[in-house]
């Protein structure tokens, strides 16, 4: 969960440094592969593909009840499981870090930028990466351990 949360933040403070906010083509954007990965340096008030947008305090009180019944449900998500804490580590990591931007910045901070021909999937950064591998992580261990 930490070296999550360090990750990510270090990505948005280095994207704020050196990027200015807006910042999504060249030459502001940095151009990582031509027509295919930009680091830019946009603000997310919504959740993935701006769901809910412009709703910062909403978003974050949903993060912030998902940490809770996280801990309060622990000993029912099977977090004795090494695949189940790397999982449920990514997860808390990821909603952590983009909590603090909702919190600071009162939008989250995204980066990462894709283009597969003309369709440019929405912008995103460490911390949601984090959230869907652990998300997977965990259906995937669900599943597996479901069927046996």
């Amino acid at each position: 969960m930490l070296s999550v949360l360090v990750l990510d933040k270090a990505s948005k403070i280095w994207v704020k440094l050196n990027i200015p906010y807006g910042a999504w083509r060249p030459p502001e954007a940095i151009e990582v592969i031509r027509d295919f990965f930009y680091i830019t340096h946009v603000g997310n008030t919504g959740a993935a593909w701006s769901i809910l947008s412009g709703r910062s305090v909403l978003l974050a009180s949903i993060a912030a009840l998902t940490l809770a019944a996280i801990f309060i449900w622990r000993r029912a998500l099977g977090l004795k499981e090494r695949l189940v804490q790397v999982a449920f580590g990514l997860l808390i990591g990821g909603i952590v870090g983009n909590l603090i931007d909702r919190i600071v910045y009162k939008h989250v901070v995204d980066f990462i930028d894709l283009h597969f021909g003309s369709y440019i999937y929405p912008t995103f950064n460490v911390a949601d990466s984090a959230i869907c591998i652990g998300v997977g992580l965990y259906m995937w261990h669900s599943f597996r351990t479901a069927r046996q």
